[in-house]
């Protein structure tokens, strides 16, 4: 099965997070997938953490590195679907990817967000937490 999953599910694992197996536990088996604006958000996110000081360069790089290394398929999405869903649900438009990309598959969402779940389950997606 396909599961479409979140920036932070990625960061949580390469990050040794507490969260960590149990995402590996409900991933083994399937495929993850993802809007083709990951490798960016990531790259944001770990630029993020370095200016605020919790992550240093050279972390900032090994985490990308062990990123790279979890097989994820990257999917074109619809910006303008994915905008029409950030306008009704009042969310940004990185995190409407996510679910347009879910919604278009047909296929769960795991994300560590709770705004994101609760906005999912509201557009009928079927959440993995």
């Amino acid at each position: 099965m396909k599961i479409v999953a979140d920036t932070n599910t990625f960061l949580a694992v390469a990050l040794d997070e507490p969260e960590k197996t149990q995402i590996i536990r409900l991933t083994v088996g399937h495929d993850l997938v993802a809007p083709e604006v990951l490798p960016f958000e990531i790259g944001n996110a770990l630029t993020a953490m370095m200016m605020k000081r919790s992550l240093k360069t050279d972390e900032m790089k090994s985490t990308w590195d062990i990123v790279q290394t979890i097989p994820v398929e990257l999917r074109p999405i619809d910006i303008r679907s994915a905008l029409e869903i950030a306008s009704r649900c009042n969310i940004y438009a990185y995190d409407a990817y996510f679910i347009e990309c879910a919604i278009s598959l047909r296929c769960p969402l795991l994300t560590l967000d709770r705004r994101m779940k609760i906005v999912g389950q509201n557009l009928g997606l079927h959440i993995w937490e």
